[in-house]
């Protein structure tokens, strides 16, 4: 292997030891919200299913108004009245109309709706009776006055004018949203076919690593990985699980990471003691529990990533095993760039990656020479909290927490970033000004 691989190297090598998924699962439309389909979903019935009004007014033949105007309006006898879940039986005449609600079913001889707006009531004398637009509340009147022409068709959602029966209308590889979900009951949908949420478990290393919340004792630090890390594994897609903390010594990483190997995960993620200190062993780890795919990459923050496999047994699942780097920075970036893109292969989706934009630095950055830097920054934005973009639609970014919040131990800068910046490998500083690759991150 090469001394350093570049991001692109290592990202094939980790996707290219993704097993295809084959196990599916049969859920209902509500226990489905963010999980994969694996198999396309087809309307089962057209939307909407019949013609219905779009909005509250009347049921009208568009002929016997056709000459309406506010100086001479047209009048029509009310004869009836159709809500929402109703079937209309009443047949619209010449000179007649039925008051409608917004989603009822458009009645027999209708070829339009006149809003309620348009009509002011009459009684049975052809006298006013109310004023002209009121709310179509109470029972209905006995005519209306329609003050302008209106058109075939109008207000009128005509069946199938969403969706037609049999209309494929959501892809697999695709994580069903709360829209999906609307669109899939609203088609007839009941249940859809999806994979289940790939199981990552999350170690942390470090003898001087603790549990948040316990004592640290004189060297001991908070262990922000772990509970990181699998909010990581979540927002990506997968069902985290903790496996602990293990010391710095390679029975004990052993240990913890047979034991997780037992529950036959589809991933170990590792973080901390995959340097070559003398008390980094996860490598060594790994290499005896399965074998190295992968080690060190020209990145920044990150070079000392390591992804191997490893399974219990012949017949038994691979288990992909990603080691990632102690600094919680670093640990954060590695995820980004190799292993969010597994967990969003191992749950069926298509779009792996993030998508990119362009922005501009607000600052001068550096970084070491021959890697890639992913730099953390943060958008300037306007009062509504939009990014402001130039006329190229280009983001303007600065640096999260300045130059000094670019360390790989600053987690507050971390914290409050929007993206990561880009800079090649080709560039050891970039003046402000430049324009960079973008990567929005999640925010909440």
């Amino acid at each position: 292997m090469s001394e350093l691989h570049s991001v692109e190297e290592a990202r094939d090598a980790v996707l290219a030891a993704v097993p295809p998924r084959t196990r599916t699962e049969y859920r209902t439309i509500a226990e489905a919200a963010g999980l994969v389909l694996a198999e396309p979903i087809v309307s089962l019935t057209a939307l909407p299913p019949w013609d219905n009004s779009a909005m509250d007014g009347y049921a009208i033949r568009s002929g016997d108004v056709a000459g309406a105007s506010e100086a001479d309006p047209g009048r029509l006898t009310v004869i009836g009245e159709v809500r929402a879940g109703i079937a209309p039986s009443t047949v619209v005449e010449r000179g007649t109309a039925i008051r409608i609600a917004t989603g009822a079913p458009i009645p027999p001889g209708a070829d339009a709706v006149a809003q309620v707006e348009l009509t002011t009531p009459t009684d049975a004398s052809g006298a006013l009776s109310g004023p002209r637009g009121r709310d179509a509340t109470g029972a209905p009147p006995a005519g209306i006055l329609v003050h302008e022409a209106i058109g075939v068709g109008a207000a009128i959602r005509r069946r199938g004018s969403d969706l037609a029966e049999g209309l494929t209308i959501l892809e697999p590889g695709v994580a069903i949203s709360a829209a999906g979900i609307a669109l899939a009951a609203g088609a007839g949908v009941s249940h859809v076919s999806v994979y289940p949420k790939p199981r990552i478990a999350v170690l942390a290393t470090g003898d001087e690593i603790v549990p948040a919340g316990q004592a640290l004792g004189a060297a001991g630090i908070p262990d922000a990985n772990g509970p990181g890390l699998a909010a990581l594994v979540e927002a990506a897609g997968g069902e985290s699980s903790r496996s602990g903390i293990a010391r710095d010594r390679l029975d004990d990483v052993l240990a913890h990471l047979t034991a997780s190997l037992i529950a036959e995960p589809d991933a170990i993620i590792v973080s901390g003691g995959v340097s070559v200190g003398p008390y980094d062993v996860v490598r060594t780890a790994f290499e005896q529990l399965g074998r190295i795919e992968m080690w060190k990459v020209a990145v920044q923050p990150g070079k000392p990533f390591v992804f191997g496999t490893a399974s219990l047994g012949e017949g038994r699942p691979t288990t992909l095993l990603f080691g990632l780097p102690g600094n919680p920075v670093s640990s954060f970036v590695t995820f980004e760039l190799f292993v969010r893109p597994a967990i969003r292969a191992m749950a069926g989706r298509r779009d792996v990656l993030r998508p990119t934009d362009r922005a501009i630095l607000g600052d001068d950055v550096s970084k070491s020479a021959g890697r890639r830097a992913f730099i953390r920054v943060t958008a300037e934005r306007d009062k509504t909290g939009t990014p402001i973009r130039d006329d190229r639609g280009r983001v303007r970014v600065r640096l999260s927490g300045g130059a000094a919040g670019q360390g790989s131990h600053v987690l507050s800068a971390l914290a409050t970033a929007d993206a990561l910046a880009v800079i090649p490998e080709a560039h050891d500083t970039l003046a402000s000004g430049a324009e960079v690759e973008l990567w929005w991150l999640d925010r909440a």
